[in-house]
């Protein structure tokens, strides 16, 4: 079924992989978009090419972990863009964690990033929707926040309360008509993965932001991208604990 195309949007994350290519596939569909993250030249160069391309694009440069910046900031945009349709979290970060290592600054740096900053930038979404009884919320999640793993023990956990989080925030402005979209990629092709072991069913990044971009226009309220990591996944969560704990999957 297809969906309605958004007018204006929120990325937070935009800088690479991802979020830069949902912020592209938005923008060739026609809408304005937002571009926020830490890095402005990278945030500048995707704003060329939108440009360049015939589309509108902003830059905001912003650390989602300066939560205290958050709600002004996303008043600023709003204003900017002339309102606002949707909002993509999809700002994330997965340090490299060696099997015996634990470490709490990486550890800290995965909750801020994954979970803190998507809390107070779709809270912000979340109220301005609510009242306009409008809206969709899209947050970029993962397949590994289905179980815990031994070899990312926090970045699981990160994703799984993300998932807790965009639920919750469904029930509670799903009622007035809010739409909120859980984004459950596989393994997808950005540098975030690169140089990790092979991973298996990975997908270009172009191509899970189009899965992404058709599934929140859609508002599918739950997506894995692509589509087979639903059946891949329930399979992997019906695995005993006892017995998972001795699988390296």
């Amino acid at each position: 079924m297809a969906g309605k195309r958004f007018g204006r949007a929120i990325i937070v994350g935009a800088s690479s992989g991802i979020g830069a290519e949902t912020a592209k596939q938005l923008a060739r569909g026609g809408c304005v978009v937002a571009l926020i993250a830490r890095r402005e030249s990278e945030l500048n160069a995707l704003a060329e090419t939108i440009r360049a391309a015939g589309g509108t694009a902003f830059v905001y440069p912003h650390d989602v972990s300066d939560f205290g910046d958050i709600p002004a900031l996303f008043q600023q945009v709003c204003r900017d863009l002339g309102g606002l349709d949707a909002i993509f979290y999809a700002a994330g970060v997965m340090p490299r964690i060696a099997v015996d290592e634990f470490d709490f600054a990486k550890d800290r740096a995965m909750i801020e990033v994954n979970v803190l900053g998507a809390v107070a930038w779709l809270n912000e979404a979340a109220v301005r929707f609510a009242a306009t009884g409008a809206g969709t919320i899209v947050g970029i999640g993962s397949v590994a926040g289905d179980r815990g793993r031994r070899g990312q023990p926090v970045y699981c956990t990160s994703k799984a309360a993300l998932e807790t989080y965009l639920e919750s925030l469904r029930n509670r402005v799903g009622r007035v008509g809010v739409r909120v979209v859980t984004i459950k990629p596989g393994p997808v092709d950005t540098p975030m993965t690169r140089g990790l072991d092979k991973l298996p069913l990975i997908i270009p990044a172009e191509e899970a932001a189009r899965q992404i971009v058709a599934a929140s226009e859609r508002g599918t309220r739950v997506a894995y991208v692509p589509g087979i990591w639903r059946y891949v996944m329930a399979i992997i969560r019906a695995i005993p604990s006892a017995l998972f704990q001795k699988m390296n999957i």
